[in-house]
């Protein structure tokens, strides 16, 4: 299967998100490719809110089975969350289980007005209603098969990979 270019993407997503901006929208990443698109979306919309992140490994539903994954951090939210304006930004959007943790933990900093989904890729077979209203690219991937995001440490490119799911599973 011959991915996207994610590069093409990120503007493709930028295009989308542009017309329903609000002075005072903010972007918040999901760690860790969900940030790498957060950035590169932020500079391409010129925005001057603070950009966020959060690490959602406590508010995940498979935490007792799975455990803490090496080199959590603590989430990064430095603008007032309540009634703001908020576009939650994933880098590949599946079960929808990540982006339910995200909002659990968005909401312990306070109410906004309204939050938005936007992802690089859209994979398609949710286990919750979570809906994006913005998205690079839909793919079709079998269930034995990943789709993970790269990013190039010397140029800050991004490229999409297609791996085997470890394990089969």
């Amino acid at each position: 299967m011959q991915l996207p270019d994610a590069e093409q993407l990120l503007e493709r997503l930028a295009a989308a998100i542009r017309p329903d901006l609000q002075p005072d929208t903010c972007l918040v990443g999901i760690h860790t490719g969900g940030v790498w698109v957060a950035r590169r979306l932020h500079a391409l919309l010129g925005l001057s809110t603070p950009l966020g992140s959060v690490h959602v490994a406590f508010y995940r539903d498979d935490y007792k089975t799975k455990g803490l994954a090496a080199g959590v951090r603590p989430s990064e939210l430095s603008f007032d969350v309540e009634d703001s304006h908020i576009v939650l930004v994933d880098d590949v959007l599946y079960t929808g289980r990540t982006i339910r943790a995200a909002m659990n933990e968005i909401f312990d900093y306070g109410r906004p007005t309204s939050i938005r989904l936007a992802a690089l890729v859209d994979r398609g077979e949710r286990q919750l209603p979570i809906c994006p209203q913005y998205v690079g690219a839909m793919l079709t991937v079998a269930r034995d098969q990943v789709v993970q995001l790269r990013r190039d440490e010397a140029t800050g490119r991004l490229r999409l990979e297609l791996l085997a799911r470890e394990g089969g599973r």
